[in-house]
């Protein structure tokens, strides 16, 4: 199921092109993204822009910049691009039911959120039982599972920056199991990540600082240098410490 099938930059809209968020490597080269599958991997090194151009398509859908689903108003600080005002989403015949933005580096502002949520409104059933309670009694690891089991129900678009960021090796398979599951029920996944065992899963992946080229899972550096690394780690370890 296709929720959103396209991305545009709208170069109308940008009066500068060379200021940021324009002049990272991700924004420059976006003309039209076409998304033809469930799941599309944004991949690439620190800075290429990765992390805003997945903001930015999430503020643009309606999510709340620092995370959450389209009803969550809050700001803990306003830091993001002017990018979102510049895209436009070409969304598919069938209208998304469900949908959430995973930020790993606020998600503790948004599980603060819905705590206060519940102190002040007082909802019945609170609405920390459809996340699995309480996010802050758990590990950061654990709260994010809790998220992706209780509260997705795959019937939407769903925008993940960094997912594994908390998860061990271990959490990351129950991930992609999960993942499948809601990929089935009729999820699109955008998600942004480092992650070699993530990205496997199968689908499309960008690679956001080769110009927003589609590679295959194998061609990506993640791929490359974990494998390199596996194959021989004492040889790897000594030629990353030469002189």
């Amino acid at each position: 199921m296709l929720y959103l099938q396209s991305i545009e930059k709208r170069a109308e809209k940008i009066s500068d092109p060379e200021a940021y968020p324009f002049c990272l490597p991700a924004v420059r080269a976006l003309d039209v993204l076409r998304l033809d599958a469930p799941v599309s991997f944004f991949v690439g090194e620190n800075g290429s822009g990765k992390s805003t151009l997945l903001e930015a398509i999430a503020v643009a859908w309606g999510f709340n910049p620092e995370g959450g689903s389209r009803n969550f108003a809050f700001s803990t600080y306003d830091s993001h691009s002017a990018l979102s005002g510049a895209l436009r989403l070409v969304k598919g015949t069938t209208r998304a039911r469900d949908g959430f933005f995973l930020r790993a580096e606020t998600f503790y502002n948004a599980a603060t959120y819905l705590e206060k949520l519940d102190e002040i409104e007082a909802f019945a059933p609170p609405i920390l039982d459809s996340y699995g309670g309480s996010l802050h009694t758990q590990s950061h690891g654990e709260s994010f599972m809790s998220l992706f089991v209780n509260r997705l129900n795959g019937r939407g678009l769903y925008i993940f920056d960094e997912p594994e960021a908390a998860l061990s090796v271990n959490r990351q398979f129950a991930f992609l199991r999960r993942l499948d599951e809601l990929v089935k029920a009729g999820g699109q996944f955008l998600i942004a990540t480092h992650s070699p065992i993530l990205m496997a899963y199968p689908g499309q992946i960008y690679a956001v600082d080769r110009g927003l080229q589609p590679v295959s899972y194998r061609e990506t550096d993640a791929y490359q240098l974990t494998r390199r690394f596996l194959l021989d780690y004492p040889a790897f370890m000594e030629r990353l410490f030469e002189d």
